[in-house]
This record gives C-alpha cells, sequence and structure tokens, in this order.
C-alpha cells in the first residue's frame, strides 16, 4: 500500500493543534502567586538594567512626591544638561510592566534616552501596582500627577510649564496615556504610545500568528485581568482606550508596534483610528523586533534609534 505523501502544511496544523491542547492545560493548572510578584518586580529590574546601555548622563535629577488628597505619589524629574533654565517643555512618562511591575528605575534608560535627545525635562512616575492596588489605583496616580503638572503653580520651581505638557508611556503605561490624553485632550500637546495595552476585553490577536503559539501573551494578559481589572468594566475607555469614538481634537500621536507582540494589532487600529479622525500620526512597525524591546537595547540596539525618533517626533508638537 502507497504511504500518503508527506504534507508539512499538514503536519505543521497538527502539531499547532498539540501545542495548543498541551499549553491550555498548562495555563489551566499555571497560577502565579499574587505574593510573589515583588520576585518578579525586581527580576524585571535587574534584567532591565544588566541588558542596558549606559545611561546618558543628566544636568539634575530630583526625586519628590506628588501629593494629591490622600494619595502620595513617588515621582522622578530627569532634568538633561541642554534643559533650559527657565520653565519649559515636560513629558510626563508611565511605565510598562502589566500594571503588576516596573518603576522608574527599570525604565530609566527609556526616560533618559528621551530627555536626552529632545533637551526637555521628563517627570517618570512611581504608580501603585497590581494585585495589591487593582485598579483604578495606577490611574488614579497617574492623573493625580498630570492635574499636578496642569494646574499647581508649584510645578514652576521645577521648570515645568504647566501650559506645555506632553504624556508617553508603554505597554500599561501606553493604556494610561492613551486614556489621559483622551480625557485631558485640550491640555495635552503630544502622547508617545510604545506598543501599548488599548484593550482589555480580548486576550489574543485577532490574527495569530507563529508567534503567538506559546500563548506567553494569553498568560500575561489573563493575569491582568485577574489582579489589574479584578471584575471592573473592561468596556470602559479608563480600561480599553481603543472604545472610544470621540477622537476628534487629540494630540499629535507616536505610537510603535512590533511584530512580535500579541499587542500589533490594537496599537495599529488605534493609529488607523486617530487617522480617520484627522490627528497627526507618526506610526512605527518594527516588524521583527518583541514587545519590550526598548528596554533592553544592549539586546536590541534599534531601541536607541526608535526612542531617537519618538524624540524627533516630540519635538516638532512642544513649544520652545
Amino acid at each position: 500500500m502507497k504511504k500518503p505523501a508527506f504534507d508539512p502544511i499538514v503536519k505543521m496544523k497538527s502539531f499547532k493543534a498539540d501545542l495548543d491542547q498541551s499549553l491550555k492545560a498548562g495555563l489551566e493548572k499555571m497560577r502565579i502567586d499574587p505574593e510573589s510578584i515583588h520576585e518578579i518586580h525586581n527580576s524585571f529590574r535587574r534584567v532591565a538594567g544588566q541588558l542596558d546601555f549606559p545611561f546618558p548622563d543628566m544636568k539634575e535629577i530630583h526625586d519628590f512626591i506628588i501629593s494629591k488628597e490622600n494619595l502620595e505619589i513617588p515621582v522622578r524629574l530627569f532634568v538633561p544638561l541642554n534643559a533650559k533654565p527657565s520653565e519649559g517643555p515636560c513629558l510626563i512618562y508611565f511605565h510598562g510592566g502589566g500594571f503588576v511591575t516596573g518603576s522608574i528605575e527599570s525604565h530609566e534608560g527609556i526616560t533618559r534616552r528621551i530627555a536626552f535627545n529632545t533637551g526637555i525635562r521628563v517627570l517618570s512616575v512611581n504608580y501603585r501596582l497590581a494585585p495589591k492596588f487593582p485598579y483604578p489605583a495606577a490611574l488614579n496616580d497617574c492623573e493625580a500627577v498630570l492635574d499636578w503638572a496642569l494646574n499647581n503653580s508649584n510645578c514652576r520651581k521645577w521648570g515645568i510649564n504647566s501650559n506645555n505638557i506632553s504624556l508617553g508611556g508603554d505597554s500599561a503605561g501606553g493604556n494610561i496615556t492613551a486614556y489621559l490624553s483622551q480625557k485631558f485632550r485640550d491640555r495635552v500637546k503630544a502622547q508617545i504610545l510604545f506598543y501599548p495595552l488599548m484593550q482589555l476585553i480580548d486576550f489574543k490577536p485577532p490574527k495569530p500568528g507563529p508567534q503567538d503559539w506559546l500563548q506567553l501573551g494569553f498568560m500575561a494578559l489573563k493575569f491582568i485581568d485577574e489582579h489589574y481589572v479584578a471584575g471592573a468594566n473592561t468596556q470602559k475607555t479608563s480600561l480599553s482606550p481603543l472604545l472610544e469614538d470621540n477622537l476628534k481634537g487629540l494630540p499629535p500621536s507616536y505610537i510603535l508596534t512590533c511584530g512580535l507582540d500579541p499587542l500589533r494589532d490594537e496599537g495599529k487600529l488605534y493609529a488607523d483610528k486617530l487617522l480617520v479622525n484627522a490627528i497627526n500620526v507618526d506610526y512605527n512597525h518594527e516588524k521583527l523586533l518583541p514587545h519590550g524591546f526598548l528596554n533592553f537595547t544592549r539586546l536590541f540596539p534599534k531601541g536607541k534609534i526608535v526612542l531617537k525618533s519618538a524624540s524627533e517626533f516630540l519635538l516638532k508638537y512642544v513649544e520652545d
């Protein structure tokens, strides 16, 4: 009897089906202990530091607390060597980390490079993290810092012009940036979204590819849903800013997506929605790079080039 011809496509589909079944079974058993999140956080900070190039020097670095009602939010202000001595533009930056990890320190390479490239001050925010502080704690902290920068005359002592504020963030920080840029569209000069998490309704990209077979993105998003969303309504634009219909008057937007990232489609979709609404968009897709690569410029030197392009974008829209 003649053996059936070997069909690589059929074989690959069979392999994928077996892999998916095994992963699903494993995911059902896998549970990350929320109490161990601080260990994950510390590991991320350590790895990010080791796999990034030395950071650019700053003229000044200031750590202080911004208080609002019962909130005490730590921030770090990076003043570049060529910053104006008088009040000038400021980028407020919200770090990524899935709302459960990340910090000022873990993302210092990103914030320092933007400050260095632009010559403007960058204010990085240490917002509260889940599981200890679920939604909307992180968002409340970031909004409090933005409100302080826009409306508190005390920011002048730090060289921050309240009429020249922009927002930036990566991943979860991009989610916060997108929402606050919608809410404060009349006051924000520009927004920078690095591989942003734009919705928390679906955990898988609409068109999964081979890069999604390990379902690492699914695992991360499922954890965010359980410990940050924690039962909140994901239809709210404060959790899923992609759902906002009224995009008129939003600030100019720089959006980065990556081919090796489950968030790639939603970032592109948001860029397209902004363009339809006549918003100036600088869209950059890095086909062969993974989510989070800007933290690891030693492994991915392209990260420094991308941060340079984002900085050049920012300089187009902030006032001198």
